[in-house]
């Protein structure tokens, strides 16, 4: 046994009441004591997702006119909603490209978010989240549009279309990120496949320089 470990007083008799010690560690805060508390019997509605409490979809007469619509405030960056019903799908107008190779139908009011050049939310299909865009300034509010930039998921489109977003930034014909400059690619949130490919599509056209 050390030195140190040998007490240089006689210990206190055992019918003494002894203070505990006071403990210099500040209380922890965990997000239940500072967030509002959910009822137990109520899911949040991004698990679920109960998209009747986070969007509103407006039917407008004419093709590809309906919108969708935030019911709810959101930051910046938080999670809007997650894809919890998809099913694997053929390239289609109404599909989603998740992976290199898969391409899903979201089954659910989802699918009314809209193309923007200027988009409120992203796609997130590594996660399988719907997010609020991080640059969307003063973040999502109620009553804005749902909107996603249809380059971030999708390469080669099979149905291209002509943007009509109204926005300062518009880029136009919309067909897909393989059609589209990498200088305005790189201006927008991507998914990993479509950065991927972009990669494989720059060093293929820097191969074809290098042979000629």
């Amino acid at each position: 046994m050390s030195p140190a470990a040998i007490a240089s007083t006689a210990p206190a008799p055992s019918n003494v009441k002894r203070t505990a010690p006071k403990s210099s560690t500040k209380p922890v805060i965990t997000p239940s004591s500072i967030l509002p508390q959910t009822p137990s019997d109520i899911v949040p509605a991004w698990v679920k997702p109960d998209l009747t409490r986070l969007l509103r979809v407006e039917h407008v007469p004419g093709d590809y006119a309906s919108r969708s619509v935030s019911l709810v405030d959101l930051p910046a960056g938080a999670v809007f909603a997650r894809i919890s019903n998809p099913t694997p799908a053929t390239c289609a107008y109404s599909s989603v490209q998740a992976s290199r190779d898969l391409h899903i139908e979201l089954n659910c009011d989802l699918v009314y978010i809209n193309h923007s050049c200027q988009p409120t939310l992203i796609f997130d299909m590594t996660h399988w989240e719907i997010r609020v865009s991080p640059a969307l300034e003063g973040g999502l509010k109620a009553g804005d549009e749902l909107t996603f930039f249809y380059p971030s998921t999708e390469w080669d489109m099979a149905q291209p279309f002509d943007c009509r977003c109204g926005q300062n930034e518009c880029r136009g014909k919309i067909s897909g990120a393989k059609d589209m400059p990498d200088v305005v690619l790189r201006q927008y949130w991507l998914n990993r496949h479509i950065e991927e490919l972009l990669l494989e599509k720059t060093n293929s056209a820097k191969g074809s320089g290098d042979a000629r």
